[in-house]
């Protein structure tokens, strides 16, 4: 067992449901093994500013429900820089932190593999991100929480389409990646999705649209990451279907907001839990993901490898989005 006595642990990049959850079982899992745990507010910005506040696992519990995170969150272009990192390390040093914690996605993990060049503290990952980009492990923090939400949208907006027989476009997150567009179109029934890993899609959604036959709803998702965009595709189905009632809904931030699902709660206490234990054990530079349903510690470098939709979702694309 590594000789820990203290423990840092922030949140950085966008945030997800869940972190709340993974900060849970951090806490827990320290104060068992009699380690003091801070935090740091507002992520890499916190680091570089000392702005350290201590967590404590009973006031943690009452937030494993709640959205969004307890510590705050922030993009930092500080820490992009040398200056930036040395202040951090600075900061570090100055409170006698002996080991780091980090939830997030790429950007954070790409952070810290920079960081450790100046600074051989052990630092251990949890992914946070509701776009299931991350290479490592089957989910990330908040990707569950964030398709339930996409969901639960798009029935609504099946209903007032049904109502006036149009065609909707709805864009959902997902950055370059296209998990949440697959998993809330099949999830609702979707005449067509749009990704950005496939090539295939739009054509599927152009020969669908131009059957379409007003009596019935048509809806269509888009990945923001798509290489096309939910504007340019309304155009195109414009240009072959000239006469339809045709709307754009972009459901935006909403997909990071709201209560964290069982899964994704359940999660982030597993992996909060995980990556303590790893670093009493000595781990280092890695990230704590879950592979089928196994608990798994993945290196920074090949953490940040784009985590792509596989094979079998690609299939299910092509299934469901041809013509009957």
């Amino acid at each position: 067992m590594k000789n820990i006595e203290h423990i840092a642990v922030f949140t950085s990049g966008g945030d997800s449901p869940g972190m709340n959850a993974a900060l849970h079982g951090v806490a827990k899992t320290a104060e068992i093994n009699n380690i003091r745990l801070s935090g740091f507010r507002k992520g890499y910005e916190g680091l570089i500013d000392g702005d350290m506040v201590q967590l404590d696992s009973n006031e943690l519990k009452k937030w494993v429900h709640r959205g969004g995170t307890l510590l705050k969150t922030a993009r930092s272009k500080g820490f992009l820089t040398l200056e930036g990192r040395q202040q951090a390390l600075a900061n570090l040093q100055k409170n006698k932190v002996d080991a780091l914690v980090a939830i997030g996605g790429d950007g954070t993990f790409k952070g810290l593999l920079a960081f450790s060049e100046i600074c051989d503290l052990p630092f251990i990952g949890v992914p946070g991100t509701i776009d299931n980009d991350l290479a490592g492990t089957d989910f990330t923090l908040g990707f569950d929480s964030a398709v339930n939400t996409a969901i639960e949208n798009i029935d609504k907006i099946r209903d007032t389409a049904e109502s006036h027989n149009r065609i909707f476009l709805i864009e959902v997150m997902g950055r370059d990646c296209g998990y949440i567009a697959i998993h809330s179109g099949l999830g609702t029934g979707a005449d067509a999705i749009l990704i950005p890993e496939s090539a295939q899609d739009f054509l599927q959604l152009l020969e669908n649209a131009e059957s379409y036959d007003r009596e019935d709803a048509f809806i269509a998702i888009v990945s923001e990451g798509d290489e096309l965009g939910a504007e340019l595709a309304a155009s195109k189905i414009k240009e072959i279907n000239p006469d339809v009632d045709l709307r754009i809904t972009k459901l935006g931030h909403v997909q990071r907001g709201g209560n964290p699902s069982a899964f994704d709660r359940m999660l982030g206490i597993r992996l909060g839990v995980t990556a303590v234990e790893a670093l009493l054990l000595g781990r280092r530079n890695a990230m704590a993901g879950i592979l089928n349903n196994e608990l798994c510690l993945t290196p920074f470098d090949q953490v940040v490898k784009e985590h792509q939709v596989n094979d079998e979702l690609q299939n299910l694309l092509k299934i469901f989005g041809s013509k009957n």
